[in-house]
């Protein structure tokens, strides 16, 4: 199998950890998580983790360690603290974490929740993705019209491309074929 035919392949359906940051510790009360999982399966992705957590930096920390060492995980998706209020830590636990961060999501989502949705409170979004370990992660709000927005908008149409790029340089690094 070439390279290119193995990415295509491995970037056909993603495996995917989504982790709701919130106050709310019952899955069947989590609208977002649902939302995340329902959106990512109808497109053929599977979600191999879900997780509800509380606003706390090092639980948020320790379930991203976690999914960067999971082989069966592809990227993580975060819904929940990335306001600025004082228990909202999701931003500074993802950010403290990244090898390298996209900062085009933010500023996409940024420009989007202003035009579309919220206007200029979109200024208070501390919406964040980037790579940890190989792994592709996107922190969005935890309002359930900007996780629609942030999936629709930009994650879905992009997931792919995303982890295949990381793939991509993961076989340039170890000089592989794959």
């Amino acid at each position: 199998m070439t390279l290119d035919e193995h990415l295509d392949e491995s970037t056909k359906s993603i495996r995917c950890m989504v982790l709701t940051v919130s106050h709310v510790t019952a899955y069947e009360d989590d609208q977002n998580g649902q939302l995340i999982r329902s959106m990512l399966e109808k497109e053929g992705h599977s979600v191999t983790e879900y997780q509800m957590v509380g606003y706390d930096y090092s639980h948020i920390q320790h379930w991203i360690k976690v999914a960067a060492i999971r082989a069966d995980i592809d990227a993580i998706l975060i819904t929940g603290g990335t306001g600025i209020g004082l228990n909202d830590t999701t931003h500074e636990a993802v950010r403290d974490s990244l090898d390298k961060e996209m900062p085009g999501f933010g500023e996409l989502f940024r420009h989007l929740s202003f035009a579309e949705e919220v206007g200029t409170a979109a200024i208070l979004s501390r919406a964040v993705a980037g790579v940890r370990d190989g792994k592709a992660i996107f922190s969005m709000p935890g309002a359930t019209g900007a996780v629609k927005l942030a999936m629709e908008r930009i994650i879905m149409p992009e997931i792919s491309q995303v982890v295949r790029e990381i793939l991509l340089d993961q076989a340039r690094v170890t000089n592989t074929s794959i």
